[in-house]
């Protein structure tokens, strides 16, 4: 009687998809050609171009210029209190507006239009409305004036506040959308359930609503913040360039295409980078300690 023959071993095709390595991954490749060629080879090149001063002086030269520099070293503070403000005051307005909104009613989708339109008016636009809006001849100026409630026109552009408002006005479409994608995931069954209990509204939202929300405004506050953190349209159309608006995207600019060093530039932005991640990195952190487990989404 003949020994028994060994079982064939699975080819290789049908061992990497044991693994999930198959066909479908090719989808992913168009989206890490993106990746590639719009992110990682600009800043390596960016990283790698930042090491070599255009006056010589070693290749970390332009980071301490930078940071010797008391006026440039300012910069990351001026934009710090415009995008951190204007971040945490989006996912908060956010909030209320997209749980109002999460279910159906009537007028619900000419509402939400109007919350997102400021998407498509971009940020020139917007200031320019700003200038007409909130100058000193403006309307709210003039209503003021004829109301007799102040004598002077209120100074709400070309400084800090105007870069504010329109930080806000362009920033809380994404900061509503996100917030209520992370909303409408939540499965109601957990609200009805506590309500069949005998909780309030107010409990359900701080018990069970705003724990299960939270990691989705930390991501929320984070892509504000990046966003509201590259602030340059509006630093420099309602805001004050040279002073209280000289925010560090203005001196990367200005480096790079005014100054023509691309060396500088190129390290102003590595520290606009650096100063993003440690923003991100601190929030997530904080997130992880807040709240541990599922999102409660509906899957």
């Amino acid at each position: 009687m003949s020994a028994p023959t060994a079982e064939a071993r699975p080819a290789l095709r049908h061992r990497l998809a044991e693994r999930g390595v198959d066909r479908t991954l090719l989808l992913l490749a168009p989206g890490v050609v993106f990746l590639v060629l719009l992110f990682c080879y600009p800043f390596l090149y960016g990283l790698q171009l930042s090491f070599q001063p255009k006056d010589g002086g070693g290749p970390l030269a332009d980071y301490r210029r930078f940071f010797e520099d008391a006026y440039l070293r300012e910069t990351i503070w001026t934009t710090l209190k415009l995008a951190v403000p204007a971040a945490l005051i989006n996912c908060l307005a956010a909030v209320p507006v997209a749980f109002r909104t999460r279910r159906p009613f009537r007028g619900r989708r000419l509402l939400t239009t109007l919350l997102v339109m400021p998407i498509t008016l971009g940020t020139v636009l917007t200031a320019e409305g700003l200038l007409g809006y909130l100058g000193p001849n403006g309307w709210l100026n003039k209503i003021l004036r004829a109301l007799g409630l102040v004598d002077q026109p209120v100074q709400l552009v070309h400084n800090y506040w105007g870069v504010l408002a329109s930080l806000l006005i362009t920033g809380f479409p994404f900061a509503y959308l996100l917030t209520l994608s992370y909303l409408t995931g939540i499965d109601p069954s957990l609200e009805q359930a506590a309500a069949t209990l005998g909780a309030g509204r107010l409990h359900r939202f701080r018990y069970i609503t705003l724990p299960l929300l939270a990691p989705g405004l930390a991501i929320t506050f984070c892509l504000s913040f990046v966003l509201a953190f590259a602030v340059f349209p509006s630093a420099q159309l309602v805001g004050d360039p040279r002073g209280a608006t000289h925010v560090i995207s203005i001196e990367a600019y200005q480096a790079a295409f005014q100054k023509f060093d691309y060396p500088l530039g190129s390290a102003i932005a590595m520290v606009m980078a650096a100063v993003m991640l440690a923003v991100v990195v601190l929030v997530l952190a904080w997130r992880s300690l807040l709240y541990r487990g599922a999102t409660g989404g509906k899957g």
